[in-house]
């Protein structure tokens, strides 16, 4: 019996992808992964979590990553393809990758079934498929798969780090805005790793377009 676990990072920052995995192991493996100590990766630090990828990779029967860069997420977007749907058509391509007996995934929807069919939509493997939320959180195999996607994410955040300090693309982060908010008044625009149909780049877009009306005016 092969099981699978599925899960993504970076859903809901400002920049940076979106990047999805899904771990693929037997059955009788999964205890190794609770001995390694894998569980959701919001609850690791950046080192553990390093750390245990490579022992998920070690343990795993395969692994598969997918990854959706901003200028994708606002393609599909604009194509009427919300985050939960874009999210789904992923997750539907890793397990057709895996072609795993049972998986399981972390529901990206309110309603867990409703998720699961948006998955079920775009399969052409026969698996039990069970959607849940906080699986990351209660599942071992999902939880391994959090943390593949977690450090992928990572890695990618750091190679923003050579364009300036960008802290950690959430909305939230005082840092990624600051950053945002500069990079606009250098170069007038935003940059092409930030998903520019997020409700926060278009109010720094507008701000700046304010400022510059005003400074017009004030002439």
């Amino acid at each position: 019996m092969f099981i699978a676990g599925v899960d993504e990072a970076g859903r809901g920052p400002v920049l940076g992808p979106i990047v999805c995995a899904g771990v693929l192991v037997r059955e009788e493996d999964i205890p190794e992964l609770v001995k390694l100590g894998v569980k959701d990766s919001k609850l690791l630090q950046p080192s553990k979590r390093e750390a245990l990828a490579l022992e998920i990779l070690k343990h795993a029967v395969k692994v598969e990553v997918k990854i959706r860069y901003p200028e994708e997420i606002d393609a599909a977007r604009t194509n009427g393809l919300n985050l939960n749907k874009l999210e789904a058509q992923i997750f539907a391509e890793i397990i057709n990758q895996l072609k795993p007996d049972v998986t399981y995934v972390d529901a990206a929807d309110v309603n867990p079934e409703r998720f699961s069919q948006m998955i079920k939509n775009s399969l052409v493997v026969d698996t039990k498929l069970v959607s849940q939320h906080k699986a990351d959180y209660k599942i071992p195999v999902v939880s391994a798969a959090s943390i593949i996607a977690k450090v992928e994410r990572d890695k990618k955040i750091r190679e923003l780090k050579r364009f300036g300090d960008v802290g950690s693309g959430y909305c939230h982060d005082p840092k990624t805005i600051s950053f945002l908010k500069e990079w606009a008044r250098e170069h007038g625009e935003l940059p092409n790793f930030v998903r520019h149909s997020w409700i926060t780049a278009k109010n720094i877009l507008d701000g700046l377009k304010q400022k510059v009306l005003d400074d017009f005016k004030n002439r």
